[in-house]
C-alpha cells in the first residue's frame, strides 16, 4: 500500500462518486470508486476499485492550497 493524496472528486453521470487520487512513491495518478450510485448498472463501477483516469478527468478539485495547520 503506497501513500496517496487526494486530487479532487466528482460525482458520475451514473451516480456513482469517483476520487482522484495521486501515488506519492510513483507520481501516478488513480480513480477509485469512493461510492457506488444506487441507479447505477456498470459491472467495472464497485467500491473501492480503479476506473481509468481517463474517465475521471472531469473531477473538480477538493482543496485548494490549503494547509493543516
Amino acid at each position: 500500500m503506497s501513500l496517496v493524496r487526494l486530487l479532487g472528486f466528482a460525482t458520475l453521470e451514473c451516480g456513482c462518486v469517483v476520487g482522484r487520487y495521486r501515488e506519492l512513491a510513483v507520481n501516478r495518478e488513480v480513480a477509485y470508486v469512493e461510492e457506488k450510485g444506487t441507479a447505477c448498472t456498470r459491472h467495472g463501477h464497485r467500491r473501492n476499485h480503479t476506473v481509468p483516469t481517463d474517465r475521471a478527468t472531469i473531477l473538480t478539485p477538493v482543496f485548494s492550497d490549503a494547509r493543516a495547520s
